[in-house]
């Protein structure tokens, strides 16, 4: 099969498994855990072969973008330190874009909340209902697992999500360019954005990004405003 067929019928064999079975929160529960350490062992050019979450650490912001920062240091750092066991989760349902942060950060900034909101539903739910040269299909999962795996790589977890299908539909290569795309962008390549989902369209892969810096920019101001209700209560 090629590359688009076999992640068509991984969409397939998923949504029937699903439909015949659901996984139990004991199973999600470790499921994520697991993509989430993984997802620290991913990084620019590869996978790690040992947990080096930190191996970005030592290099030199390259001269183009170091000068539009004051602090050549400032960067992405991995949430949880190297060779830490438990790793820290944000609990989705403890605290909620939809149920807490869009109110707070309208408290805060007036109206600011509800143009935020239609970005993020907007950019979530942009389709052509299209997958390359196919027609009519719902990518709704194909989207759901891109924004959570972002999230993921933050440490935040939905309970009522299946992690598993992260790792079905997100080939190493992609995981590979999500992570560089969210948390290193200076060092995205064109060799990244043409390794992975070769067959389809730039406006298909241009999507994965919006997608993509949403989801950070949300998984951002969920720790944000969390820390700040803390501080207010």
């Amino acid at each position: 099969l090629s590359e688009l067929e076999a992640l068509m019928e991984r969409m397939k064999r998923l949504q029937e498994d699903k439909e015949d079975e659901e996984a139990s929160q004991e199973e999600m529960a470790t499921r994520f855990e697991k993509e989430k350490k993984e997802s620290l062992l991913v990084i620019s050019g590869g996978i790690c072969a040992l947990p080096d979450p930190f191996s970005f650490d030592d290099e030199i912001v390259s001269t183009d973008v170091s000068r539009y920062i004051e602090d050549p240091g400032f960067g992405y750092k991995d949430f949880a330190r190297r060779g830490e066991d438990h790793l820290p989760t944000f609990r989705a349902q403890d605290y909620t874009w939809e149920n807490h942060g869009f109110s707070l950060v309208n408290r805060l900034y007036s109206d600011i909340g509800h143009l935020l909101d239609e970005k993020f539903r907007m950019v979530y739910n942009l389709t052509y209902n299209t997958m390359a040269t196919h027609e009519d299909v719902d990518t709704t999962m194909l989207r759901r697992a891109l924004f959570n795996y972002v999230h993921c790589m933050y440490g935040i977890r939905y309970d009522d999500y299946d992690y598993g299908e992260v790792n079905q539909l997100l080939e190493r290569s992609l995981k590979v360019y999500i992570k560089t795309v969210t948390c290193y962008p200076e060092r995205t390549t064109k060799r990244m954005y043409d390794s992975y989902w070769r067959q389809f369209k730039h406006s298909e892969k241009v999507h994965v990004n919006l997608l993509l810096m949403e989801a950070r920019m949300q998984a951002e101001l969920l720790y944000a405003l969390r820390a700040i209700t803390r501080h207010l209560t």
